[in-house]
């Protein structure tokens, strides 16, 4: 039979550093792909309504954002209670619509001009008079594709 000899030196070895860097960049690369970036800082109160028959948007480079709501409470000092609208980082009067969309229009490649989706962000508590009015804006622009943005859920709650 062999004898079986216990080293004399029980030393750990040093763990190696040369793959250190590859991990750092991995871990840079993870950070940088999962981390989403905000289009709007929302100026709005936006609680959306709930509709039980909803489809996603496929392709949002098509879609402009009109959000409407009272406004947060840190702005309601200086823009009122009332309902309003927000373009891009602004809140707006109904009547700049019209320039928000033909700069939108604009901005984008020429072949998505007639397929650009106007998307309405409006809280559940606007009253449907503010609704008409940036509808009214969209048809003289002739904006006539729109999308009423909900969440997923039974309208009766």
């Amino acid at each position: 039979m062999s004898k079986f000899k216990k080293k004399k030196g029980g030393e750990v070895p040093a763990i190696s550093t040369a793959s250190l860097p590859d991990i750092v960049f991995m871990l840079l690369f993870f950070f940088m792909v999962a981390t989403v970036m905000k289009d709007n800082d929302l100026m709005i109160q936006n609680a959306l309504p709930k509709a039980d028959q909803v489809t996603k948007l496929e392709k949002k480079e098509r879609v402009m954002f009109i959000f409407a709501g009272k406004p947060h409470e840190k702005y309601r000092s200086q823009y009122g209670e009332g309902a309003r609208i927000q373009l891009n980082d602004r809140l707006s009067d109904v009547t700049e619509i019209r320039n928000f969309v033909l700069a939108e229009r604009a901005a984008r490649p020429p072949e998505l001009e007639n397929v650009l989706t106007t998307s309405l962000k409006v809280d559940k508590e606007v009253k449907m008079g503010l609704v008409t009015e940036i509808k009214q804006e969209l048809r003289k622009v002739e904006a006539l594709k729109i999308n009423y943005t909900t969440n997923q859920g039974k309208v009766t709650n």
